[in-house]
């Protein structure tokens, strides 16, 4: 884990990490860019793609320990390299969108699975020209480094959160009924600002005809301040990576967020603006 911290640190390599990150973001992908971030899916693809090479990878080696198996166990090495190129994709694009100290562990993580693919493939022309022994070895090697990989994907995911679903966690605090938030006349006209309720960051935007909208305050992709965020066509787009969130549910236009945002209801009484969670 200290290993793994100071390539969080490691300040080195980020011009290279923007220059693949301006490659990334300026591929004409159009639509399918929020596809391969998973917004259909409601939680990231790349974790869904990866199992299926990792899982042939993983049925090939156990193969390659058995008599009579050669040819099952290299129609899976051969699975698992056609699979790995969604799943490279969809992970870079995820990538291009995380926050600096995840892309310089996301750079290890994908070089070490580049890495792993190389091994398999050199492993599956071995098989084709008849060496066995040397595509078995050269597939364990393989499986050893993409282990290594997805330990440092895990590591991602879970200890630095990128993919999480960064406002989960808004349900908890903020109990059942209505909670004052503001006064109207405080609030200006379309334009997000930051409130509390029950100890909790939300932004709020008044529209015109005094409707008032509320969402929690932190972007689900990566927890950017919406506040500080652009309305467009009735949509709150998140300052940091863009994210696209309906005012009036929360629901995310576009991506890279996958989840929606946790919206409330709202009612103005006398000239106070009070709002709940809405569950």
């Amino acid at each position: 884990m200290q290993a793994v911290d100071r390539v969080e640190r490691f300040s080195g390599a980020d011009r290279l990490l923007d220059a693949v990150q301006r490659v990334i973001q300026a591929a004409p992908l159009g639509r399918a860019r929020d596809g391969l971030h998973g917004r259909w899916l409601g939680h990231p693809v790349h974790p869904l793609l990866v199992q299926v090479p990792v899982g042939t990878w993983l049925s090939a080696a156990l193969l390659d320990v058995l008599p009579g198996q050669r040819r099952a166990a290299g129609t899976l090495v051969a699975t698992g390299l056609m699979a790995a190129a969604p799943a490279a994709l969809a992970g870079w694009v995820d990538w291009a969108d995380c926050n600096r100290p995840q892309q310089r562990i996301g750079f290890v993580h994908a070089a070490a699975n580049a890495a792993g693919v190389a091994l398999y493939a050199t492993s599956l022309g071995a098989r084709l020209r008849g060496r066995h022994t040397a595509g078995r070895m050269l597939g364990w090697a393989g499986l050893t480094v993409i282990g290594a990989g997805g330990a440092l994907g895990g590591h991602l995911a879970y200890r630095q959160a990128a993919g999480a679903n960064h406002a989960e966690a808004v349900a908890q605090p903020v109990g059942p009924g209505w909670h004052h938030v503001a006064e109207l006349s405080d609030l200006p006209h379309d334009k997000p600002v930051r409130r509390t309720v029950a100890d909790v960051n939300v932004v709020v935007v008044r529209r015109p005809g005094d409707a008032v909208h509320m969402l929690a305050e932190h972007c689900s992709h990566l927890a950017g301040p919406l506040s500080e965020g652009v309305l467009e066509d009735g949509c709150l787009r998140c300052p940091w990576h863009g994210s696209l969130f309906r005012l009036t549910d929360g629901w995310n236009v576009q991506g890279p967020a996958t989840a929606p945002q946790p919206a409330f209801d709202t009612r103005v009484t006398d000239g106070r603006v009070e709002a709940r969670l809405r569950r």
